[in-house]
């Protein structure tokens, strides 16, 4: 005898949806064999990037969207996490294909995509130019001419964003950020003409500083991804789904609320 059979339909139509609640979308038991294999989702991620994380002097605890992720996606799976934070993206690649990192944060880029795979974003970074409070320029457009010079870190998204897209300004490569005092002085001084780099760290630093500003408009925008080691498809669906499920529950909207961050926002829902 069937529940139907033994149960009025609308107390069997209620006890279904109930089991089919409880029934997580990710195969609990394939998703830790797979996403965790030493028992524990170690996480790398760019320690000091903003956007991803941030950590707390006193504690050392890293609070953001990154780790808000990683705890969601452990606490779905049943197991413990660990934040492993990288110096740079390639450091970030190194320990996923070296298998010192399960999965890595990464924003998406096509030559980061021919050393690891990447997930659908579960949040979108804005771009924006910092520059001098008294500069000509109004819109990110504006920048693109003959004679002006962009800085930007070498092998951030933006800069090889900028590399490829500019066409008439200069792009000016830099090894590390420069720290705001130092970007401040260089814009102040001709040095260079803007600054490419994400929305949140252009406004932190003309919070700071009244001799620049931030371009209203971005010059581009990037996802926030999970990353795994290239060719690894299982992982992939697995990642792909639980960030769905992310996106749906609303769990990425409060964790970037929380954040407080200046220029991202949730990534659409994939189809």
């Amino acid at each position: 005898m069937t529940i139907s059979d033994r149960l009025p339909c609308k107390v069997a139509a209620f006890w279904l949806a109930m089991w089919a609640s409880a029934v997580p979308p990710v195969a609990a038991a394939d998703a830790k064999a797979d996403l965790a294999p030493t028992g524990t989702l170690r996480g790398a991620f760019l320690g000091r990037n903003p956007v991803q994380a941030v950590r707390a002097p006193d504690t050392g605890e890293y609070t953001g969207p990154v780790p808000d992720m990683l705890k969601e996606i452990a606490s779905r799976i049943g197991v413990p996490y660990r934040l492993i934070p990288g110096e740079n993206a390639a450091a970030v690649m190194d320990a996923v294909n070296a298998h010192m990192a399960d999965i890595g944060f990464l924003a998406y880029d096509e030559t980061r995509a021919r050393a690891v795979d990447f997930t659908n974003p579960f949040y979108l970074m804005f771009n924006a130019y910092l520059v001098r409070a008294d500069g000509p320029f109004q819109t990110s457009a504006a920048v693109d001419r003959p004679g002006v010079k962009v800085g930007a870190t070498t092998g951030q998204t933006q800069q090889i964003f900028l590399s490829d897209n500019l066409k008439n300004a200069r792009v000016v490569l830099m090894k590390d950020t420069p720290a705001d005092p130092e970007m401040a002085r260089m814009l102040a001084a001709g040095e260079i003409d803007a600054f490419g780099q994400n929305r949140e760290r252009s406004e932190a630093a003309a919070a700071k500083f009244p001799g620049v500003r931030v371009l209203k408009d971005n010059f581009s925008e990037v996802g926030q991804s999970i990353v795994v080691a290239k060719g690894d498809t299982a992982k992939l669906a697995h990642l792909n789904r639980l960030i769905q499920d992310a996106i749906a529950s609303g769990m990425v909207k409060s964790s970037l609320e929380r954040a407080k961050l200046a220029g991202v926002g949730v990534a659409p829902m994939s189809r």
